[in-house]
């Protein structure tokens, strides 16, 4: 299993985590919220047989007088959180506690009775009888859940999107980091592999041209001596390449059709016979100015094509290339009748260190999307592709 792979399957198992987390939070403050209910019925239990109590006194005017109705009022005050209102047989409205229009000892018939009949359509008005059954007087209690049980049904919710911001923010933080640690690596290896190369490159010439001077009699040894040249020219170029990454590289305007011919004739005589390239002709196309830096768009075209050869199982197949203009910009499409890539791939491929070949090491995708992304503002993506038929790679510069 490959390292994203792992990473997908991790990302698995971090989402269960987090959804068994939302699940207990949710029962565990469910648990709450129900004790929490019974609580508050009971209390308003309380309160309505106080409510009962004082009633009672009061028809009766010996009790009144003797009665000491202290519990019965500290009850009443007590209750400080569940919005009561207390409604007689006529369906006036005789005492009401914590809601809008019962401040102090007065109480704004109108407004409780406002409230009321939203406790009634919004489904969240219980009732309790408080008649007295003996003095046949019908009351009763209509009350509602507290304000702190309509929080504790939210906290969960709450409590997921603070959660859920914080790991945000923490990718956030930890991706940019994390890339700027990678750019840098990046830059130190690019900058010590052109470093590294300079050196027997330099010897190298230096031996040629030795060579050469020893040689001028023996025209077969020059034309060794030449194809010599010619590869130690290229490995300048990648010295070059290197050397321009980390560093915003100096861009300038060409033939788009002209450099796509030059990649093609470079690639071509490297690759089989059977694999068929098909270009489009510079000297039949409008020229496409378009401002490149061109050894290192040299370098994301040899890629491509490189894959594209690398995909084409057998030895025999096409690669073609097209030129769109599309708002400003020119797309490059780059095809081949290779094995394909799935469509869960599409962005992965574009990983370091991802890489269906067994001697790849997933670096060249993830380079050409940087030259193409940082240093020229454009885009590279994998436009489509089918497994078994083939796979169409898509560059997309500014005109």
């Amino acid at each position: 299993m490959d390292i994203y792979a792992r990473k997908s399957s991790w990302k698995w198992y971090l989402a269960a985590g987090g959804v068994l987390i939302v699940s207990l939070s949710l029962v565990y403050t469910k648990y709450l919220a129900d004790q929490l209910a019974e609580r508050e019925l009971q209390q308003v239990s309380i309160w309505t047989e106080a409510q009962r109590s004082i009633n009672k006194v009061e028809l009766d005017t010996f009790q009144f007088f003797h009665c000491d109705l202290t519990l019965e009022a500290r009850v009443l005050e007590l209750n400080t959180t569940i919005p009561v209102i207390l409604v007689n047989q006529s369906g006036m409205i005789e005492d009401a506690l914590n809601v809008e229009g019962a401040e102090g000892n007065a109480i704004d018939t109108a407004k409780v009775r406002i409230v009321l009949n939203q406790m009634f359509a919004n489904g969240t008005a219980d009732s309790i009888d408080a008649s007295l059954p003996r003095e046949q007087i019908t009351k009763t209690v209509y009350f509602s859940h507290s304000i702190l049980l309509a929080q504790l049904k939210w906290y969960p919710f709450i409590q997921l999107l603070l959660i859920g911001l914080f790991i945000v923010f923490g990718y956030l933080a930890f991706s940019a980091a994390r890339r700027a640690e990678e750019n840098q690596v990046w830059l130190g290896m690019a900058k010590e592999t052109a470093h590294q190369l300079g050196t027997p490159i330099t010897a190298i010439l230096g031996w040629i041209e030795t060579l050469r001077l020893t040689n001028e009699d023996q025209p077969s040894n020059l034309e060794m001596i030449d194809e010599l040249g010619k590869d130690v020219a290229r490995l300048e170029l990648v010295a070059d390449r290197f050397s321009k990454i980390g560093a915003m590289p100096e861009l300038s305007p060409v033939n788009i059709f002209e450099q796509l011919e030059k990649c093609k004739n470079y690639m071509q005589r490297r690759s089989p016979r059977k694999i068929q390239f098909s270009f489009p002709d510079p000297s039949e196309k409008t020229p496409i100015p378009v401002a490149i830096n061109a050894p290192l768009f040299d370098w994301v075209v040899e890629n491509l094509l490189r894959n594209a050869i690398d995909a084409i199982e057998g030895g025999a197949g096409m690669i073609t290339a097209e030129v769109l203009t599309e708002q400003g910009f020119v797309c490059i499409d780059i095809s081949d009748t290779g094995k394909g890539i799935p469509t869960s791939k599409f962005k992965t491929v574009f990983k370091p260190g991802y890489s269906t070949k067994t001697r790849g090491w997933g670096l060249g995708l993830s380079l050409s999307q940087r030259i193409i992304e940082q240093y020229h503002k454009g885009r590279i993506f994998v436009k489509k592709s089918e497994p078994g038929k083939g796979t169409t790679f898509t560059i997309k510069l500014p005109v």
